[in-house]
């Protein structure tokens, strides 16, 4: 039984930044974001576009989880690895952006003010400067750190691969919980573009929420999502895939197994031909969508056309009054 069509992942190169894309840039939040200190978003989109596109491989993948949960949580960015070099290549569009430029070359003093002074002012104003810098400042960082670094090792390396097994990623509840939503990160790397991690109602994605929110206030635009076919049909092709390797390791002849079998085939025939009537139907929607767009096109330019005439014979009506003023 060959597989059909895969469901391949989509926007491999986006992946999270639709994080840094969906809410409009602003001076005040690439100074927040500086705070976390986790490098300038232009380096930090560069290295994760560069895990997409080359995730596992362990000579490009910046924080490849093949090499151990060590290097991928933290070890990566102890050393000068030639993997962890970011290619700006991966991030033209982001370089065109003037605030992201202006908080990639003033990221070390934003930084420092935002992880030291800050706290610092704060512990001044509140009359206990060491206790306010070792929970604002130190504490904060390494939880915040320890909590984003899980989704690098352990959201791939422990959890459930319900979208695809082509990769170490994993949908790990708890690390979601961490993570606000962050943890769900098989479906993120089977659909990087969508702007979801956790795709079901009961899922815990404070992250999707926030950035629901955001286009609410007419802050976010253009949140990308993946059709619901497209979700189950990646869902459907993992099941068969795994079947077919169950039923391989079974010894063939044992009646229970052959009808198990049969009924697999009369699955994935019934699976082939949804799949067929999707992309027809996708198809024909977007060839009426073009139509449609033609026939609005023409009918405006038939419009502009109309008007033209009309506006010709008002001037002519003009000129016929003239012309009967100078006969008298």
């Amino acid at each position: 039984m060959a597989a059909p069509a895969k469901a391949a992942p989509e926007g491999a190169l986006t992946g999270a930044t639709d994080w840094v894309n969906a809410v409009s840039f602003s001076p005040n939040g690439q100074t927040v974001a500086a705070g976390s200190s986790q490098n300038s978003v232009l380096v930090w989109a560069a290295n994760h576009r560069a895990h997409h596109r080359n995730i596992d491989d362990t000579e490009l993948d910046p924080y490849c989880a093949r090499r151990g949960f060590w290097f991928s949580h933290i070890g990566w960015m102890l050393r000068n690895y030639p993997s962890g070099e970011p290619d700006y290549s991966l991030v033209r569009d982001l370089e065109r952006d003037p605030l992201v430029r202006w908080q990639h070359r003033f990221y070390l003093p934003l930084a420092l003010s935002m992880n030291f002074g800050l706290p610092l002012a704060i512990g001044w104003a509140m009359g206990d400067i060491a206790g306010t810098f070792l929970l604002a400042g130190i504490l904060r960082l390494v939880v915040s750190h320890h909590a984003t670094f899980f989704i690098n090792s352990l959201a791939h390396m422990w959890g459930l691969q319900p979208y695809t097994d082509d990769n170490t990623a994993r949908d790990n509840g708890i690390v979601a919980l961490l993570t606000y939503g962050e943890g769900y990160h098989n479906f993120h790397h089977m659909f990087a573009h969508d702007y979801r991690n956790g795709v079901r109602w009961w899922q815990w994605d404070p992250s999707k929420w926030f950035i629901n929110a955001m286009r609410w206030l007419g802050l976010a635009r253009n949140l990308k999502t993946v059709p619901w076919f497209k979700i189950q049909r990646a869902l459907l092709d993992t099941q068969f895939r795994r079947a077919e390797l169950q039923l391989a390791g079974q010894q063939p002849g044992r009646a229970h197994i052959e009808q198990l079998r049969r009924r697999v085939a009369e699955e994935y025939e019934a699976f082939c031909q949804a799949v067929s009537d999707w992309n027809r139907l996708r198809e024909q929607w977007l060839a009426d969508t073009k139509r449609a767009m033609i026939e609005r096109w023409e009918r405006s330019a038939l419009q502009n056309q109309i008007k033209e005439l009309e506006y010709g014979l008002q001037l002519q009506y003009r000129r016929m009054r003239r012309l009967r003023a100078q006969l008298g």
